[in-house]
């Protein structure tokens, strides 16, 4: 199949473009090369430096997107999201980039896409208290984040809720304007389904790291940034008390991931839309991620809990990943404990 393939030069990007070669499948690069994702590198060769705002209007989109069978939509500006200045650039480049690509995409006669989406539109995971069954606890308050605690409560009787793992039919509740953009994203994409007749696969992706994930930069994950602590001899510095639970995915099975999407939603009947985890299946915390990172390199340096916290932050978010095994034959193969001990002396980019 012919695939165009956007943000084909990131992280994610660069490994689902490998994927899909591998595959068999012919790929029509493009990537706006943002200075926040790429600093001052160049456009790989055979890359088209576009950007996805003026894909319903520009010529040269119209030109790209004749023939192909299926758009891999990775571009999109990432980060914790946590400053109201960003506003614009998440409703810009993922809101508009989205709706633009899909216009477009409709324009040229193409009707099948897969969209990276993540885990943050779920907000806070799935929690469960062992008398009153599943809850929906409310934002954790400042008051009680500063008193050291950290966890949810159960709103009917006040215990400490356990996590659950969460399903994709689960409550979505975005929380940061990051969050809010990836479901805008999903809004967008199934409603285009719906009117064009298309179909398409949403992605929600956990954590993901490995290889060529960049390093210092907003588009750096939690793993990357121990890392650079521990290269500067620096202890990690580990936020509230370390027992966030969250689902680390290597960049390989993510990659994966989307090469399944790919050919199942190119076999997909018209007005068909899913959205599945992309995890790993293997629950790891904060703090353990830190000490499994520090464990891969030879400095002797332990990880620091601080006891900080940033207010945007969810307690636990631990994804399910039957349905992606059911519907796309999908499952994780890079265990986090390894990975993630690989990961501090893998290759990462400037």
């Amino acid at each position: 199949m012919r695939v165009l393939l956007t943000g084909s030069a990131g992280f994610i990007g660069g490994a689902i473009a490998s994927r899909l070669e591998a595959a068999g499948h012919e790929l029509v690069r493009v990537d706006l090369m943002l200075a926040a994702a790429h600093g001052e590198s160049q456009a790989p060769a055979g890359t088209e430096q576009l950007d996805v705002r003026d894909a319903a209007t520009s010529p040269r989109w119209a030109g790209l997107l004749e023939g192909v069978d299926v758009v891999c939509h990775q571009a999109a500006v990432v980060g914790a999201g946590v400053r109201v200045a960003d506003l614009p650039d998440y409703a810009g480049h993922n809101d508009l980039g989205t709706a633009a690509l899909l216009a477009g995409m409709h324009a040229a006669g193409v009707d099948r896409i897969v969209l990276a989406s993540s885990m943050v539109v779920y907000g806070e995971g799935r929690y469960a208290c062992a008398e009153h069954g599943v809850q929906v606890p409310g934002p954790r308050s400042i008051a009680a984040l500063e008193a050291g605690d950290f966890e949810n409560h159960c709103p009917r009787c006040e215990a400490v809720l356990g996590w659950e793992l969460v399903p994709e039919d689960a409550r979505l509740d975005p929380r940061s304007s990051y969050a809010a953009s990836k479901l805008a994203q999903e809004h967008y994409t199934s409603a285009w389904v719906r009117q064009a007749g298309a179909a398409a696969v949403a992605l929600r992706y956990h954590n993901v790291y490995g290889p060529r994930m960049p390093r210092d930069t907003p588009y750096s994950g939690v793993a990357a940034m121990f890392r650079s602590s521990l290269e500067r001899g620096e202890a990690p510095q580990v936020y509230e008390d370390g027992g966030q639970a969250r689902d680390f995915v290597h960049v390989d099975d993510v990659a994966r991931a989307n090469v399944a999407a790919v050919e199942a939603v190119a076999a997909a009947p018209a007005h068909h839309y899913a959205a599945y985890n992309v995890c790993s299946g293997r629950p790891v915390t904060i703090l353990e991620v830190a000490r499994r990172v520090a464990a891969g390199t030879d400095t002797g340096i332990e990880p620091q809990v601080t006891g900080g916290f940033r207010a945007g932050d969810v307690r636990h978010v631990v994804a399910s990943p039957e349905r992606a095994a059911a519907e796309l034959g999908f499952r994780a193969e890079v265990d986090p404990d390894e990975g993630l001990r690989a990961f501090a002396t893998a290759p990462l980019r400037a």
